[in-house]
């Protein structure tokens, strides 16, 4: 059975149609599991796909279903599933052992790629995941600066320890979410992103700022974009006040360019913080930066300066496998045009995606920057002109938008029917395995959703 099989149908109806095997397990894994999910991202009503196996740019689910995949592992797999080099120095690594308790020879050559690439990285302390590398870049600024307060920007998102959790998808007013103290979401300044007066007031009110963090693309990489000159502000804002900037390039590491964003826009930040493509797909991360910051997590360094030295355990922390996976795919990032594939294959999706919507008579638009695509649609009915649209002009508008909801929830579920899986934003991550075959399921898939949807009369 296809999406094509089912030409009267809806989409919810085709979807329910091409997909019992994940129905059956969603309704198994809500006994188990809150919402039956094991990451917010993957709530999706009526239920999410449970996928089998994946390889290169494509994955398929339990019921046999095809699916172009711009999830990508949550946008750590830029060599795409099942990359044969990096797999090899997997299964290489685990007929050693998955965890030895102990330092090995792997850690140290992946720490030395890491320095080689990353501009801002004197040195390196790996951690198990993004979320544990921002928390760890956080407390490290305010040991060194001895001051308290954090900037960030709405709709930036850092990981879900106290520190991140407001300002990202809700609580914009800086109040504190659910488990959260108050004290804590009081000590974190929030300022609308490109917004120059309000940065600059936030640090002349402000003598107590330990670090700036942000995703420097923009929100959802580059959902809502940054501009090049508010990059340029910030650096600037924070060396003057003596506060540190922080780079999250959790998702832009190695992706952007082999040296992530800091490499290709030329600005340098004070530490930067890495997961995902940085270890290959497997869990880990990583926090980087000037090895006066990096001392404080340094015995002998601490002890000379006479200064507590900052705590840091965790049990896979540069765990083998994750070692092996990171310096496979980095020396391939390295060495090869992966980052530049996949950035222009980003390019030229945009590019017809929006054709279809010009196409389709539909004031939506396909944006984005480097190797990753969302589809804004619209919904206070702007006049919107597919290709020419300014995605920063309308952050206000994305801002206080749920996500995975209405119009963009079905856009969604159509591009699945058509046999494409994206995120809920509805955003993409592109691989360099992305070829020519997926661009034109992509392009189809996004044609024949939009038509299912005037359809329905879900838009006109």
């Amino acid at each position: 059975m296809s999406a094509s099989t089912l030409p009267n149908a809806t989409l919810t109806e085709a979807y329910r149609a091409l997909t019992p095997g994940s129905a059956a397990l969603a309704a198994k894994a809500k006994i188990a599991m809150p919402s039956g999910i094991a990451h917010d991202s993957r709530h999706f009503d009526p239920y999410p796909i449970y996928v089998q196996r994946a390889l290169g740019p494509v994955k398929w689910d339990v019921d046999g279903n095809k699916y172009v995949d711009y999830f990508g592992g949550h946008g750590s797999l830029l060599l795409g599933h099942c990359h044969p080099t990096v797999m090899a120095a997997v299964h290489a690594a685990l007929d050693k052992g998955t965890h030895f308790g102990a330092c090995h020879e792997l850690e140290v050559r992946w720490a030395e790629l890491i320095m080689q690439m990353v501009p801002s990285a004197e040195r390196v302390r790996f951690t198990s995941s993004g979320t544990e590398a921002t928390l760890m870049a956080l407390r490290l600024a305010r040991a060194y600066t001895g001051r308290p307060k954090l900037v960030r920007f709405r709709g930036h998102f850092h990981g879900w320890h106290d520190h991140m959790t407001n300002g990202y998808s809700n609580h914009f007013d800086g109040s504190a979410t659910s488990g959260v103290l108050p004290g804590v979401a009081d000590n974190v300044l929030l300022c609308d992103p490109n917004d120059v007066a309000g940065i600059t007031r936030i640090f002349n009110e402000h003598k107590d700022i330990a670090a700036l963090i942000l995703e420097p693309t923009g929100a959802n990489f580059g959902k809502m974009p940054i501009l090049p000159s508010f990059l340029t502000l910030l650096r600037d804002l924070t060396k003057q006040a003596g506060a540190l900037l922080i780079f999250d390039e959790v998702v832009t590491g190695f992706r952007v360019s082999p040296g992530g964003v800091q490499a290709a826009v030329g600005i340098t930040p004070d530490m930067t913080t890495l997961a995902k493509i940085v270890s290959g797909g497997m869990p880990g991360g990583a926090v980087v930066g000037r090895k006066d910051i990096m001392d404080w997590l340094d015995f002998a360094a601490a002890k000379a300066a006479g200064t507590e030295k900052v705590a840091h355990l965790g049990t896979f922390n540069a765990n083998p496998i994750s070692a092996a996976a990171g310096i496979a795919t980095l020396e391939i990032v390295k060495s090869t045009d992966a980052c530049a594939r996949a950035n222009a294959f980003g390019a030229e999706i945009r590019t017809r995606l929006n054709e279809v919507l010009i196409e389709e008579k539909m004031k939506w638009a396909a944006h984005g920057s480097n190797s990753g695509f969302h589809i804004f649609t619209n919904p206070e009915g702007d006049n919107v002109v597919p290709g020419a649209f300014d995605a920063a002009a309308f952050i206000p508008k994305m801002l206080n938008k749920p996500r995975g909801e209405g119009v963009t929830a079905l856009l969604r579920m159509g591009m699945l029917v058509n046999g494409v899986d994206m995120n809920s934003g509805p955003s993409a991550w592109i691989s360099a395995m992305h070829g020519e075959e997926e661009m034109t399921t992509t392009v189809e898939a996004l044609r024949a959703t939009v038509r299912a949807l005037k359809r329905e009369g879900v838009v006109s």
